[in-house]
């Protein structure tokens, strides 16, 4: 896809962040949220973002947002600080176009600039397609967790993705 951006999130995004999560909701194949969140609910969550340590983003194409990713804490003890958990929510119109791959490579490079030496990602077991991305790109099953989650009354697996980046290259 042509004319694609990435830049850090602004406060104006973070409207067009929570849209692009909650369309996320129905499909539960993302997140354990159950219903819509409000970007009111969201805003302590959008300040924890620091470009400098963990950074937010967001794609976009023809100045409009279409994405967002970010790198969080892992666990908030000192120890853990090499250690990022990554978040990628794409709009429902612009998956499965490839953006993906080069939003992980994207978040690569940017994370081992930051010092950061592992990158987790929390996927549902049943999420295929997210399965496939992370494998295809280096990330290995470091974990499975067997029905942590209920989503409409179905239990679901928690698989976690790892991949230690300071010792591989995009």
């Amino acid at each position: 896809m042509k004319d694609i951006e990435i830049r850090f999130a602004e406060n104006k995004d973070l409207s067009t962040i929570v849209a692009i999560y909650n369309e996320t909701i129905p499909s539960r194949m993302v997140t354990a949220d159950l219903t819509p969140v409000t970007t009111a609910e969201r805003t302590a969550w959008f300040q924890t973002y620091d470009p400098k340590k963990r950074p937010l983003w967001v794609v976009t194409h023809a100045q409009q947002v279409i994405g967002w990713f970010g790198l969080e804490d892992f666990y908030g003890r000192p120890a853990y600080q090499a250690t990022v958990e990554i978040s990628i929510y794409l709009a429902a119109a612009i998956r499965g176009q490839g953006l993906g791959k080069y939003i992980l490579a994207f978040a690569e490079k940017e994370a081992r600039l930051r010092g950061i030496r592992t990158i987790l990602a929390f996927i549902f077991a049943h999420n295929a397609a997210s399965i496939r991305l992370f494998s295809r790109y280096g990330y290995a099953e470091w974990g499975h967790l067997p029905a942590v989650a209920e989503l409409d009354g179905v239990a679901r697996d928690l698989a976690i993705y790892g991949k230690r980046i300071d010792r591989t290259e995009n």
